[in-house]
């Protein structure tokens, strides 16, 4: 398709509006949008160029320059305007300039302290998403305020769709789970078609697997729901994920209700069906289902495990063991007393044991850390 013509009387503020069109059809899922993106910059830049500087000194055409150029403008285009026409505020520009450039110690200087909602709403919502992606690493909280502050100037836009792209993962870190749930399906009902919504899942992933937030098992049904937005094979590889996640970290139960989603998911005599037993295997032995977790547990097809799960399968089956010795042999002096039914463990009195278990579990995850696939 080709890149949409820009008038050619249009003023530089006319022009980055259609662009801007173009942007939000790519937000919406327009993959021919997407194509003629680029020839559309290209296109505005030499308007920008054969433009009379006297029309710089219209302050939308000197706040259009700076939103084109973070809009994806080339910097050296931007670099031969008529500075001293430019009616633009010189921090915004220098800012955005040393962004694009790379400059991003200089950016974050420079833009720390401009408060997008207090400059005209196109080109706040643009410096608020910049400022969310400066300080995402060193200030996070901070950046979490710019880009919610982006979604409010700039909402049904790509930079609404940009910002909450970037603002799921920094929640996830920061776990805050409520907010977490709010932007993905904020996502799901504004952006589910965005030719950039593969990126979305694939942070929303990463901040969920890479803090506790899917470790509670009293959020399990909401994590679910969440889950069920995203592709069976990619739902399966989560849920495998979390399961490992909470089994490491002790979080039997929630080991338990991710392996029996992944069961549900996985085909059969697949690796990821004999990973899903594993993890459902390990939570039953070390919990109430004695028998039957080592049963399942013993049933597995160790060929098909990754080489990393194979020491949580052998020292799992130990652990179980240890756990249940209390209760195998009873002294004599406790001989006239019926004994524990060892497929009900008391686990109450087990506590230092499943305490060790869970230590010597975390172990064994930093000694097989590297030798990871």
């Amino acid at each position: 398709m080709p890149a949409p013509a820009a008038s050619a009387s249009g003023e530089p503020y006319e022009l980055v509006r259609a662009l801007q069109a173009v942007q939000d059809g790519i937000a919406n899922g327009d993959t021919a949008a997407h194509g003629s993106h680029s020839a559309l910059i290209r296109q505005i830049g030499e308007k920008f160029l054969a433009t009379d500087p006297g029309v710089w000194s219209n302050p939308q055409n000197g706040q259009a320059a700076v939103i084109y150029l973070l809009s994806g403008g080339a910097p050296q285009i931007i670099r031969k305007l008529p500075r001293d026409k430019l009616n633009v505020d010189g921090r915004l520009f220098d800012g955005a300039l040393a962004y694009v450039e790379g400059r991003q110690d200089e950016a974050r200087g420079l833009l720390k302290d401009v408060k997008p909602r207090t400059i005209p709403s196109g080109l706040g919502g643009q410096v608020a998403l910049v400022q969310g992606a400066l300080f995402a690493r060193a200030e996070a909280s901070l950046a979490i305020e710019r880009l919610d502050d982006a979604r409010l100037l700039l909402p049904g836009t790509l930079v609404e769709e940009a910002a909450l792209r970037r603002e799921i993962l920094l929640v996830g870190q920061a776990e805050e789970f409520d907010k977490f749930e709010f932007l993905t399906l904020a996502y799901i009902r504004h952006y589910r078609n965005s030719v950039y919504a593969g990126d979305f899942w694939q942070r929303f992933s990463t901040g969920l697997t890479q803090s506790s937030l899917a470790l509670d098992e009293r959020r399990f049904a909401r994590i679910t729901t969440l889950l069920e937005q995203i592709d069976r094979a990619s739902r399966l590889k989560l849920y495998l994920v979390i399961a490992r996640t909470a089994m490491v970290r002790g979080g039997l139960a929630v080991t338990r209700l991710a392996g029996e989603r992944a069961l549900t998911l996985s085909t059969d005599a697949s690796a990821d069906r004999e990973r899903a037993h594993l993890f459902r295997g390990v939570s039953r032995a070390l919990t109430d289902e004695y028998d039957g977790g080592i049963a399942e547990l013993k049933a597995l097809d160790r060929s098909k495990l990754p080489e990393r799960d194979i020491p949580f399968l052998n020292a799992t089956v130990q652990l179980a063991r240890d756990v249940r010795k209390p209760f195998a042999g009873a002294s004599a002096a406790a001989a006239d007393k019926p004994p524990v039914t060892p497929a009900r463990l008391d686990l109450a009195s087990s506590t230092a044991t499943l305490a060790r278990a869970q230590k010597q579990l975390g172990e064994l995850e930093l000694l097989t850390r590297d030798r990871r696939p």
